[in-house]
């Protein structure tokens, strides 16, 4: 059977996933056959396996970093949220129905022969297995019938690394708080604790780190920095705007709002060699694009004004005019509709009202409560130049406060004019080439002359860059210690 670690952390988003990312990278660059495994994952974000199974991104992102296939044992619980208080349960990748809350519970001990068959066999294939905890092994109301964190732990006889979020503050109460919490036969599981995401000078720290080891009786394992390892994007804001902003074969015109957000919407194009993202301010920079973004914004109707007097209004709609492709992007769609209302004050003056570009038939209305929600699907029948994209799936997220009518499609156009909530909107897979093939169709180009963008290279060069600050800032001796069970 393989070897196993576990790695649990003090609350949520302490950064477990991506420090088992990273272990699993490591394992597997010192010749290990290397599986994750996390025996229940909420998530709104999945994936569909080889086979057809639905699991949680996290593990697939791990199994990457161990270079092996995604598979539904890898996740054998997914928990997909339907309203506040119930979710979809699925178990082993298949759909088991639709449970509230209160539900799941009763009915957890009937999960538990999916969760061990998962394990055992994946232990039984590979040399070792890097567990993921969910939330906190201290959430003491919900420690009967655990399976994700210390129930998991005594079932598998794992070692446990205990990893705490220095960057939201207080991590050494976090760390010896969750201790302290736990029952004894716990306690001993904990083999080593991590501090995560640390900004600074580790001396600094020296002193707590003693005592945390004294007060918590386990060595510090390490003090992972906070990393900006990202397998889409490494390009900062202000590298993206100062960029040579010549045209290229394609070229693609952002209009560089002031209170821009979700820059990283456009990046799937940027990864192109032969397409150009411009960002541009004015009439005169805009030029005669092959399709022009109006993206999202903090600040909807600031922006609109700003847009309205920079002449970069006026400028976008003439190209749209002539058939210039138009996309306006959250804010950006809301600022193609017919009007733009801020009554209560959610992001301008109370009763502030402003015309819009008038090209779609939309009104916005804005509200104090925030729409946040991850989306997916199909598009619909979408008309005009981007018809390609019809039926395609999309996915991504949704955050504004304005509201533009109780329902709207993934991708509204009229014409040549386009408009989306969804943040993302061109990462899923094939959709920017569907787009930059339609561009170059009405150019006179092959797709194949924009050049090719490598996503599995720079997917593989971020994970080793994660294992190489792994590495540098962990313990490696006491993890191989712990792995062998002599710590």
């Amino acid at each position: 059977m393989a070897k196993n670690i576990m790695i649990q952390g003090t609350m949520s988003n302490a950064g477990k996933s991506l420090l088992a990312a990273g272990l699993c990278r490591v394992l597997r660059q010192d010749g290990y056959r290397v599986a994750p495994f996390k025996s229940q994952n909420m998530a709104l974000n999945s994936f569909i396996t080889a086979d057809g199974g639905e699991m949680g991104r996290a593990q697939v992102v791990q199994a990457e970093a161990a270079g092996v296939a995604p598979d539904v044992r890898m996740n054998p619980i997914l928990l997909k949220p339907t309203t506040d208080m119930g979710s979809q349960v699925i178990v082993n990748g298949v759909v088991r129905g639709n449970m509230k809350a209160a539900e799941y519970y009763r009915r957890k001990p009937e999960f538990f022969p999916a969760v061990q068959e998962a394990y055992e066999s994946l232990a039984s294939e590979y040399d070792v297995i890097v567990i993921e905890g969910a939330g906190s092994p201290a959430e003491i109301n919900l420690k009967r019938d655990d399976i994700v964190n210390m129930g998991l732990a005594k079932l598998v006889d794992a070692p446990v690394l205990l990893v705490g979020d220095i960057d939201r503050g207080g991590v050494f109460a976090q760390l010896y708080g969750t201790v302290a919490l736990l029952e004894e036969d716990e306690r001993s599981r904990i083999k080593g604790v991590v501090v995560n995401k640390f900004r600074g000078d580790r001396a600094i720290l020296e002193p707590g780190l003693a005592m945390l080891e004294k007060l918590c009786g386990v060595p510090v394992a390490g003090v992972m920095p906070y990393l900006h390892v990202d397998i889409d994007d490494e390009d900062s804001l202000s590298e993206r705007f100062v960029r040579d902003g010549k045209a290229k074969l394609i070229d693609i015109a952002v209009a560089r709002l002031p209170r821009i957000s979700n820059f990283t919407d456009l990046a799937p194009f940027e990864r192109f060699g032969n397409v150009s993202v411009r960002y541009v301010s004015s009439p005169r920079e805009l030029g005669a694009p092959d399709l022009i973004i109006l993206p999202g914004t903090k600040s909807t109707i600031a922006d609109l004004c700003w847009l309205r007097q920079s002449g970069l209004e006026a400028a976008v709609k003439q190209a749209a005019s002539r058939g210039t492709p138009l996309v306006g992007i959250c804010g950006g769609y809301q600022m193609l509709g017919r009007s733009v209302s801020d009554p209560d004050g959610a992001e301008a003056e109370a009763g502030t009202s402003v015309a819009g570009l008038g090209l779609l038939e939309l009104d916005t209305v804005f509200h104090g409560e925030k729409v946040q929600k991850q989306t997916w699907g199909r598009f619909g029948e979408v008309e005009g130049p981007l018809s390609v994209l019809s039926g395609m799936a999309y996915e991504g997220y949704e955050i504004h406060m304005g509201r533009s009518g109780e329902s709207r499609p993934a991708l509204s156009g009229r014409g040549n004019v386009y408009g989306t909530y969804i943040h993302g909107v061109f990462d899923a897979s094939g959709v920017a080439e569907a787009v930059l093939e339609v561009l170059c169709r009405r150019k006179g180009v092959e797709l194949s002359s924009l050049g090719a963008f490598d996503a599995g290279a720079y997917r593989e060069r971020q994970y080793d860059i994660l294992a190489q600050a792994a590495r540098e800032n962990l313990d490696m001796e006491l993890i191989r210690r712990i792995l062998e069970k002599r710590a």
